[in-house]
């Protein structure tokens, strides 16, 4: 069982250069857990100090922000794609 982690234009130098990684079905947080033990680095980029989401990192399982799911909870079903969205700012 896997997902398809979309990873942002700005993260990609931590990737490999991948936009797309596979990775094991599981809850947003342990998939991104994976996709930081599997890319070091993403992970401080992706969480805070005190392990949370940061506020600027929007994440979206099959379109759906999962701020209107259960969060990093949100259980992430075989053959989903999760995209991760840096927030865009500025005027």
């Amino acid at each position: 069982m896997s997902v398809t982690v979309r990873i942002p234009s700005q993260l990609r130098e931590l990737s490999g250069g991948a936009a797309e990684v596979s990775l094991e079905a599981g809850t947003v947080q342990s998939i991104l857990k994976a996709l930081d033990a599997a890319h070091p680095g993403l992970g401080a980029r992706l969480f805070d100090d005190a392990g949370a989401l940061r506020r600027f990192v929007n994440v979206f399982v099959a379109e759906e922000d999962i701020r209107f799911l259960d969060g990093v909870d949100t259980v992430i079903e075989d053959g989903q794609v999760v995209s991760i969205v840096p927030a865009v700012a500025g005027g």
